[in-house]
């Protein structure tokens, strides 16, 4: 691992996605036109393996200009969108692609989660769903689980893909693989699904934390 790993610079959020700021009462989707030419001018340029600095040479703005364009940072004007479009060899309808598309979400109330049965339930384990998603390469599902009562056996999970646990009350030792931790409120595992999984002793009931799985493709 890189000594620079650590560095807020490394973010994954920071290299796939964007940040900005919005006005107060602003709407998330009058922002969305921004957010798509911004999206779609940095592929385009990265599939021609263009610099920030060429592009915008090639078309005639700054590069600082460029560079908020790419980080949706400000609007951008029928005239520099036309000069884009033709820079980068395509269509203007190209770089708008994807504004009006509507992009998936799950809300659920407190307590309005529907109730499910896991394979290896026990009585006084519940689980209940909070929201799954289902994209275009994974499957996101989230659960609160709650254990409300000690039992001889404990649930022993596999599948794929991979799963990340919050402690939210009580305390636990959980085993994945070979290994055993001790969960306890604000802690937080990370896991390979694959590995054979779960509860190994409930030490302070109730235990309440949220499981959350991305399923990879074709699951």
């Amino acid at each position: 691992m890189s000594p620079r790993s650590s560095q807020p610079d490394d973010l994954i959020r920071n290299v796939a996605g964007i940040a900005r700021d919005r006005a107060k009462g602003a709407e998330a989707d009058d922002l969305e036109l921004e957010a798509a030419i911004a999206q779609n001018v940095r592929a385009l340029r990265t599939r021609y393996d263009l610099s920030v600095t060429e592009l915008a040479e090639r078309i005639g703005i700054s590069k600082a200009m460029l560079s908020k364009i790419e980080n949706a940072q400000t609007s951008c004007s029928l005239s520099t969108l036309s000069r884009l479009a033709r820079g980068l060899d395509v269509p203007v309808s190209s770089l708008i692609r994807g504004a009006d598309s509507e992009r998936e979400a799950a809300h659920t109330k407190a307590g309005a989660g529907a109730s499910i049965t896991r394979s290896g339930t026990k009585q006084g384990h519940s689980y209940e769903l909070l929201g799954a998603l289902r994209g275009e390469h994974k499957r996101l599902e989230c659960l609160m689980v709650t254990l409300s009562e000690d039992s001889e056996v404990y649930p022993l999970f596999q599948h794929p893909g991979t799963e990340f646990l919050h402690m939210v009350e009580g305390a636990m030792d959980y085993g994945h693989g070979r290994s055993v931790y001790r969960m306890e409120p604000g802690d937080s595992l990370t896991l390979d699904g694959e590995a054979p999984h779960g509860p190994v002793r409930l030490i302070d009931l109730p235990i309440r934390f949220l499981s959350v799985v991305a399923f990879p493709d074709g699951v």
